[in-house]
């Protein structure tokens, strides 16, 4: 079924910015590539951190590469209410109005003014698959995954570039409720307006 696509579990994680990873690890740092990510050119880092909230702390997040213009960091709701924030669900990159945290590294600490964020979920596409499920940049579209506990997504925002491979991301919470694992399949129904509308008579 050409609808079909697989799915990412993405775990809470950092994207640094070069002034932000020189505080937390030293001048001229470079990070530590372990694993490559199915998006091209995106990799998982030896480097973790610790993030601090005002009710609470956790250790080990892993930080992301390459490097960014803004330093974004990327929780569950599980994650929020531990650290006591209250955290909006966003595209990646639109921080603005987003609360901060603490970050501490081995080497110091930042005090991130804003960049946590809850990220939507989304599909990444290349424009030729964009092209195949009749999509463009920033659409919505309503996914189905199913299993024993079925779950329609209404309004998954669809990426669109050159460098992205295809696949939808959910955060932990949303793959724990969903009993989703890394490489399940999900049905892209169609866009969100057209499938809500057909479903509700709306």
């Amino acid at each position: 079924m050409k609808n079909v696509i697989s799915v990412g579990v993405s775990n809470r994680h950092v994207h640094l910015c070069r002034e932000d990873l020189e505080v937390l690890f030293g001048k001229d740092y470079q990070l530590k590539p372990i694993k490559n990510l199915s998006q091209p050119g995106e990799f998982a880092a030896e480097e973790t951190v610790i993030i601090a909230g005002p009710k609470g702390v956790i250790e080990n997040v892993r930080v992301l590469g390459p490097l960014r213009k803004r330093t974004q960091v990327e929780i569950s709701r599980t994650d929020a209410y531990k650290l006591g924030l209250n955290v909006p669900v966003r595209d990646s990159g639109n921080l603005d109005g987003t609360p901060g945290c603490t970050i501490i590294g081995p080497k110091g600490t930042v005090v991130l003014k804003e960049g946590v964020i809850l990220a939507k979920i989304h599909i990444h596409m290349t424009p030729k698959d964009a092209e195949m499920f009749n999509v463009n940049d920033k659409d919505k579209v309503a996914v189905l995954k199913e299993g024993e506990r079925p779950i329609i997504y209404p309004d998954v925002l669809v990426r669109v570039s050159e460098k992205y491979a295809l696949e939808m991301h959910v955060d932990t919470d949303e793959a724990n409720a969903a009993n989703i694992r890394n490489g399940d399949n999900v049905i892209i129904l169609g866009k969100s307006d057209e499938v809500i509308k057909a479903l509700f008579n709306k």
